[in-house]
């Protein structure tokens, strides 16, 4: 018995207007950076191919030991011993360097992230102690005269105003002079110096 069945077509979608604002699509994370990818892929050479020679000098090895066992005359061993001793701890050694540097790269990698991660943190903290300092900014009282003179603490070298939130607790402060050079600026008082 053979039943016909119809399959209703879908309902056409209203096509929205092009002037009409479309949602932005969700943020995908940033692609890590190509020299991390980098140190990535050579931490994994490096372990693969440690993982390769270690267990491969470690055979070599025994099979030197084996074919030594069962020679009978000296001058039969010395192959065995060149080729399956000396090569097998050579690949012992090689495979072990290799892991060392796999492990090294491994650090390294963390290292960069840490620093990076390290580095986003004392910036969102200069934001916060910049917004926190009382809505007080540059802008707000550039003529002051005893904010606005520009100083670096101690031997730093770093430019500040005299006011900012960060030195001004400080007993060492000197004024800015025309002959300092490598002079960064504050993120906090943000001062106008060029």
């Amino acid at each position: 018995m053979a039943s016909s069945m119809t399959v209703p077509a879908p309902a056409a979608q209203p096509q929205p207007h092009p002037a009409q604002a479309q949602p932005a699509p969700a943020a995908r994370p940033a692609p890590a950076p190509v020299a991390d990818q980098r140190f990535r892929n050579l931490q994994l050479i490096l372990f693969t191919a440690g993982a390769i020679l270690m267990p491969l000098g470690l055979i070599a090895i025994f099979l030197g030991w084996y074919g030594v066992a069962h020679a009978k005359y000296q001058y039969d061993q010395l192959p065995y011993v060149v080729s399956g001793g000396l090569l097998g701890l050579a690949l012992v050694f090689l495979g072990g360097f290799l892991y060392f540097g796999a492990w090294l790269a491994r650090i390294g990698t963390e290292q960069r992230e840490s620093a990076r991660q390290l580095t986003d943190a004392m910036l969102l903290l200069v934001d916060v102690v910049g917004k926190q300092g009382g809505g007080h900014t540059v802008a707000d009282d550039g003529d002051a005269a005893d904010g606005a003179e520009l100083v670096l603490a101690g031997n730093g070298s770093t430019v500040h105003r005299r006011d900012c939130p960060l030195i001004n607790h400080r007993d060492d402060l000197r004024p800015l002079t025309g002959n300092d050079t490598d002079l960064g600026t504050c993120r906090v008082c943000r001062p106008d110096f060029g």
